[in-house]
């Protein structure tokens, strides 16, 4: 993807492309990328289609199709693009963090950790699926994945701030205050709004 003050000079590129070979699925998708970029979303899922037309294997653009129907507000349509791209690819891990992503917003807890550990186990350093799904761990009330996942996730990204949160609420469900105080505080350093709640019940073991 260019850089915005090339992006114009970019998609131009990828239309001359087009012009002489109409049947790459590979320039219509990164031509799409870059309307997506420029927020031309209709122009860029008829790019999308057209890749997935050319080159039905080409599980990005299914999950870029996704994200154009979440931004909708449809998880439906965003969960079905997803489950496509895996199917097409059964091995990639974005469109199975998105599954579990849209699982965890749908409140469909179990589903969502079997996308999600799909996706950790193809790729062991997808940083917001192991967030998220330490997160799920945690409202399955199975606190020591929880806190395993989290650490994970601080082994890739020390600053990580949604996993010191995560790893805050865990700490303090299963009694170990000390390092609960400690992730919350390091939560806050890094920008992250602990829930008050959270605050409070750490407040009295300070």
């Amino acid at each position: 993807m260019p850089i915005a003050k090339n992006a114009d000079d970019y998609i131009t590129e990828q239309r001359v492309a087009l012009s002489a070979n109409p049947e790459c699925g590979t320039t219509h998708y990164n031509l799409g990328v870059a309307l997506m970029g420029k927020q031309a979303y209709e122009e860029a899922e008829k790019e999308f289609l057209a890749a997935i037309d050319c080159s039905p294997s080409l599980a990005e653009a299914y999950v870029q199709m996704g994200a154009l129907n979440l931004r909708r507000g449809d998880l439906d349509a965003c969960l079905n693009w997803n489950q496509r791209a895996t199917r097409v690819r059964p091995g990639f891990a974005e469109g199975w963090g998105n599954i579990g992503f849209i699982h965890m917003q749908r409140g469909e807890v179990d589903e969502a950790i079997k996308a999600l550990k799909k996706a950790t186990t193809f790729n062991f350093r997808f940083i917001q699926a192991i967030a998220t799904l330490a997160n799920a761990y945690l409202m399955k009330g199975m606190l020591l994945e929880s806190i395993t996942a989290s650490q994970n996730a601080l082994k890739l990204d020390p600053k990580f701030a949604v996993a010191h949160n995560n790893l805050a609420i865990a700490y303090l469900e299963n009694g170990e205050y000390i390092k609960a105080i400690e992730h919350a505080d390091k939560a806050i350093q890094l920008g992250y709004a602990v829930a008050p709640q959270i605050l409070e019940e750490l407040a009295q073991y300070r």
